[in-house]
């Protein structure tokens, strides 16, 4: 009987929720490289085979905290006011601020690590940013309404604005977010 209730839904949602709530306030408080299952277990008070049996890595347990919000919880969605370079420099902005915010750097650049070994980390970051869903969304208004060529490469404009984003956050000596600012004026200022 005892077995029943320590396998049952109810026990396997509060060990989840448990798991993942103590992923990310590892996460937060160590970042990546010293994040490890063992810790997970204990802080969440579950054993390791827990965790294993849902998630195969740490990057897997990641990309479902960012996937969550439980990692970045600002909605990152683009504003449509007509102006498509200052509805992308607005976003941008929200997002350059998660670099601003004390430890932001040391947040994104955890997470870029974490993708290194999870890939689902790295489509769970775009996502999370609204990059996927709302710059894209947001890009392909530009087209509609003439401020962008029909044959713009929406998605990859999208990834190459993620990837400045990231590679400013790995810059630590050189922070310097209006740099991405200027190349997202320079793409769509016309």
């Amino acid at each position: 009987m005892v077995n029943e209730h320590r396998s049952g839904p109810v026990r396997s949602t509060v060990a989840r929720e448990a798991i993942l709530d103590a992923t990310a306030r590892l996460f937060h408080n160590q970042g990546y490289d010293r994040l490890t299952i063992e810790g997970i277990a204990k802080e969440a008070g579950v054993g390791k085979q827990t965790i294993y049996r849902w998630w195969p890595s740490r990057g897997a347990l990641i990309a479902d905290c960012l996937a969550e919000g439980r990692l970045i919880p600002v909605d990152f969605v683009v504003p449509d006011t007509g102006d498509l370079a200052t509805d992308v420099e607005t976003w941008l902005r929200s997002v350059l601020g998660i670099l601003e915010a004390p430890e932001g750097g040391a947040l994104l650049r955890s997470l870029v690590a974490a993708a290194t070994e999870d890939a689902a980390v790295g489509a769970h970051l775009g996502e999370s940013l609204g990059v996927e869903k709302y710059l894209s969304e947001r890009l392909r208004g530009g087209i509609r309404d003439g401020q962008l060529p029909e044959e713009a490469p929406v998605e990859q404009l999208g990834r190459a604005i993620l990837g400045a984003i990231i590679v400013e956050s790995l810059g630590r000596e050189t922070h310097d977010p209006d740099s991405v600012v200027a190349l997202a004026r320079y793409l769509f200022d016309r």
